[in-house]
């Protein structure tokens, strides 16, 4: 489930991305991997909650969509089960989109 906080300030987004407990099951780490980082399965870990949840936010530019997937313990990929929608991707599978 994503959050979003739009900036007064600035034409940006925070967007808290959330995986719960139920969907990560025992997973030890988590990446955020999408557009916004280059597919970089590295660069935007996942922090782990006390109550077995995943979270991160990240700071979006307003009015764009943004490709992404969850990336579980190196080696499942999930996508977000509440996305605003979803496009197909080049390995015949769909990747979650956020709209900003």
């Amino acid at each position: 489930m994503n959050k979003k906080e739009y900036l007064k300030s600035k034409p940006e987004c925070k967007v808290t991305f959330r995986l719960p407990k139920e969907i990560v099951a025992e997973a030890e780490t988590v990446n955020l991997v999408g557009d916004f980082n280059n597919w970089d399965a590295n660069s935007t870990p996942m922090k782990k909650l006390k109550s077995g949840e995943f979270t991160v936010t990240v700071t979006l530019q307003k009015d764009n969509e943004y490709q992404y997937r969850y990336f579980i313990d190196g080696k499942i990929w999930k996508n977000e089960e509440n996305a605003d929608k979803y496009l197909m991707n080049e390995f015949g599978s769909e990747n979650s989109v956020v709209v900003v």
